[in-house]
Parts: C-alpha cells; structure tokens; sequence
C-alpha cells in the first residue's frame, strides 16, 4: 500500500484528487493539508511514501515546505503538481528535493502514474519542465562532472531523458546492477541526493548533447 498524503490550497482540487486517488485500491490517503506550513507538519506527522504538494500557497509555499519535509524526512518522494512552470518555480523546487514535476493539466491517470513511479524511485517530469531544463542553463564553472567516465556520462544523459534503469540498460546494453552502479556513482561524483538533481545539474552545466 502506497500511503499518499495531499497538500494544495485549493479545496476543489484538493479533495478531486483525493477523490479520483481513493478509487486506486494500492493507495491510501493519510494526510491532507492546505498551506506548505501545515502540509510539512502532516507529512513528518504521518510519514507517508509519497505527497502530492502545490507549489504557491499561503502559509509557506511549496518550495518552502519541500525544504522542510526533505531536511527531516529525506526517503520522502515529493510530486510537485503545479499550474506554474517558469524558472523562478521549477529549479528551486527541483533543488530542495522535489522529485518530481507535473502539471495540473496532467490527467487523473497520469498523476496516479507519478504516484507509483515515485513509489519505486522512478522520476516524472513534465515535458514542457524539461524542454525548460534543456536550454535555461548554461553554466560552465562547475567542475564535478569532469569525473564522470565516458559510461558514466552515458547514463546520466538517459537521466536527463527521464529513462528508468531498465530503459538505460536497454538503450546502453548494461545489466540492470551495472546501471545501479553507474547511477550511484553518479550521484557521488556530482554530489546530488537524487536522480532529478543529477538531471538539473547536467542541464546547468550544458551537458546535453544537441
């Protein structure tokens, strides 16, 4: 069981989705809150595998609440589900932990989608976040990835194209425990605590192949 916990200030919203994620019978709705202030304290009350958290809310904001949750409870899967998809709201939330980015035009099926790849540690971004990802920064002063092998750099551009390791050990024609290995390294060299951060580094560093 899938224990979920919603955090959005709009009731509406909030309580459709509750609705529609109660029809799911692996998920199971503990907690639900409608500011960042009270939805970090329901989630560190409660514990869940995953929160479904708003990004603009009075009483602390979502990026806020994320940082909170995060610095506490870090095997939490934050799911940004957002309206907002500029650059003043998705890299702050993808670097306070969030794992991962979709919209509210998203459909009730893929937010369920979202819910479970997060459960299993597999990352959703919204395309529209990650065309923004792919050409908003191009800093090349940080200097970590130079560590990274020529394999290594493989597979976090299949990171960066939101694969999961079995899609990557498909593409690369690796075993499944070799691109484990190639991940957490990965992780290690860029000092980053997730798959979405390594993502966010390598499109702030220029990375990507064109």
């Amino acid at each position: 069981m899938i224990r979920v916990v919603v955090v959005d200030d709009h009731e509406v919203v909030r309580k459709g989705v509750i609705a529609y994620l109660r029809t799911e019978e692996d998920l199971e709705i503990v907690g639900e809150a409608f500011s960042g202030d009270e939805g970090a304290k329901v989630v560190l009350e409660q514990k869940p595998d995953v929160v479904l958290m708003d990004l603009i809310m009075e009483n602390g904001t979502g990026i806020e609440a994320t940082k909170q949750i995060m610095t506490s409870y870090p095997t939490c899967k934050i799911i940004i589900l957002t309206s907002y998809y500029d650059d003043e709201q998705v890299f702050p939330a993808l670097e306070a932990g969030a794992f991962s980015y979709i919209l509210k035009t998203s459909t009730a099926e893929e937010i369920v989608t979202a819910i479970k790849k997060a459960y299993k540690g597999e990352n959703v971004i919204e395309p529209k976040v990650a065309s923004k990802m792919m050409t908003s920064f191009r800093d090349t002063s940080a200097k970590p990835h130079e560590q990274l092998t020529e394999r290594e750099l493989e597979v976090l551009m299949c990171i960066g194209d939101g694969l999961t390791n079995q899609e990557i050990g498909e593409k690369l024609f690796i075993g499944i425990k070799t691109v484990k290995t190639h991940v957490s390294n990965i992780l290690s060299k860029l000092d980053v605590h997730d798959r979405t951060q390594a993502a966010v580094y390598a499109h702030k560093n220029g990375l990507f192949r064109k």
